[in-house]
């Protein structure tokens, strides 16, 4: 398995260095930028685990940083450093959806532990992804007729009841039951619904 990466951004070369050879120290990938602009020109969403920012830098703030990133789709969780922290700063930060907003002079022990607690955070995001897009791919996957009885059987309809709203018979809604369930790889009513809760793709009638 690859090692995490940590992205460092911060202006001042002595601090990159210093926290470079600290993250490196627990067996953990680091790159880092002098500014918010050259990040953003190298920035690759998937070798990401984590992102740890200075607040105050020239150009691109730390905090402006982190807004660009969530207007462009990021998830990457985000650490917010600085020596110059206020009430208002912080709260920015958070509501911006920052992943914790650590003030200096810090110990090197609480900025690792908060790095490794967002590696999992962000490994837990990654997984759910991947289990989400099997699933999105199981439902392109149904016609769409059995999308239409996938979305009454999970909101509780019976094979009866779908016969009628469809206008087809109950053999027919049974047939198409099976085959979206086969495709779905749900074993029962409940996985599915639990699938399709889980994904993006539909909606249930009500």
């Amino acid at each position: 398995m690859s090692k995490h990466n940590v992205y460092v951004v911060d202006d001042d070369q002595a601090v990159r260095d210093s926290l470079r050879w600290l993250i490196e120290s627990v067996d953990l990938n680091v790159k880092t930028f002098s500014n918010g602009q050259e990040l953003l020109d190298n920035f690759e969403e998937t070798e990401i685990s984590c992102l740890v920012l200075d607040v105050r830098m020239p150009g691109i703030s730390g905090l402006d940083l982190q807004q660009r990133l969530k207007k462009m789709g990021s998830k990457v969780p985000v650490i917010i450093v600085t020596g110059h922290a206020d009430v208002p700063m912080a709260i920015q930060a958070m509501k911006a959806g920052a992943f914790d907003f650590i003030e200096k002079p810090y110990s090197d022990q609480l900025l690792l532990e908060r790095i490794q607690c967002a590696i999992e955070q962000d490994d837990c995001f990654k997984k759910q992804q991947i289990i989400n897009n099997e699933i999105n791919q199981r439902i392109d996957s149904l016609t769409p007729r059995e999308l239409e009885v996938m979305g009454l059987v999970v909101s509780g309809h019976s094979n009866k009841s779908i016969a009628k709203e469809l206008g087809v018979s109950i053999k027919t809604v049974e047939v198409h039951r099976g085959n979206l369930m086969s495709k779905m790889q749900a074993k029962s009513l409940s996985e599915l619904v639990r699938l399709v809760m889980s994904s993006s793709r539909t909606t249930i009638k009500e």
